[in-house]
């Protein structure tokens, strides 16, 4: 199981190698490394001296001046915005979607572009969100996407749509989703010194149905990785960019 690839097609390759199936819970696409500002479509377009500025601004949380400083960017550049991100959009995930073992089950990111998947996903590849699938004689639930945040980020819904997703999915043995319950330890990053967005309708959904596991990603260095919350083990599957090591499910 992986989470959080942005752009590591290299090790997504052998993601599966001895598992039944790989289970990836999105964000594939690789806009900008915080780890290596040299590295994502940001760069490729603006250079390391205008993406170490953009890390700096929205670290600060100075979401504004992030904002302007993409607008005075974005206004020097040949060409629509959103075709030029499209583009580069398309050439990380044909890589990415080329690297996926059969079978592979995935969920969207809240990085992700939704609309491109069916392009790319092929024979032995299932998306779901919303939806569930029996793997291996267990029930998988799995709701992609993140909530709203001074980000932006492209497949950002709504709380209520979010939570209409959440209960879709209804009672499962192993319940998958991008971001984590809203618990404090599950949703501060270490690093960025910050919380991200965690669902509270999937915290309560934890509470009322009590799966046996609770896997998730987005958050790259969270205060807790792993923790239970009532019958529930709650785990965050890893950064797999950073790590190129898939977190393994056994029964």
């Amino acid at each position: 199981m992986v989470s959080d690839v942005h752009g590591n097609a290299r090790d997504l390759a052998r993601a599966g190698e001895g598992a039944d199936a790989l289970i990836c819970l999105g964000d594939l696409v690789l806009f900008l490394d915080y780890a290596d500002h040299s590295r994502g479509i940001f760069p490729d377009l603006f250079g390391v001296e205008n993406a170490d500025r953009l890390v700096e601004l929205r670290t600060a949380r100075r979401f504004e001046e992030a904002r302007e400083l993409g607008r005075r960017l974005w206004g020097g550049v040949d060409g629509d915005r959103a075709a030029v991100i499209e583009k580069a959009v398309r050439r990380q995930y044909a890589e990415m979607f080329t690297a996926f073992p059969t079978p592979t089950y995935a969920t969207y990111g809240n990085v992700d572009m939704p609309q491109l998947w069916p392009e790319f996903a092929g024979p032995g590849i299932t998306v779901l969100d919303g939806e569930r699938v029996e793997i291996g004689g267990r029930v998988f639930g799995f709701v992609g996407g993140g909530l709203r945040t001074a980000m932006r980020t492209p497949y950002e819904i709504s709380d209520e749509e979010y939570a209409a997703k959440i209960e879709a999915v209804g009672e499962v043995d192993v319940l998958c989703t991008h971001i984590p319950p809203e618990v404090p330890e599950l949703v501060y990053d270490t690093v960025a010194r910050r919380f991200e967005r965690g669902s509270r309708a999937l915290l309560d959904a934890i509470h009322r149905t009590r799966p046996r596991y609770s896997l998730f990603g987005h958050v790259h260095q969270p205060l807790a990785r792993r923790m239970r919350i009532g019958a529930t083990e709650c785990v965050n599957v890893g950064h797999f960019a950073g790590s190129g090591k898939p977190w393994a499910l056994e029964w």
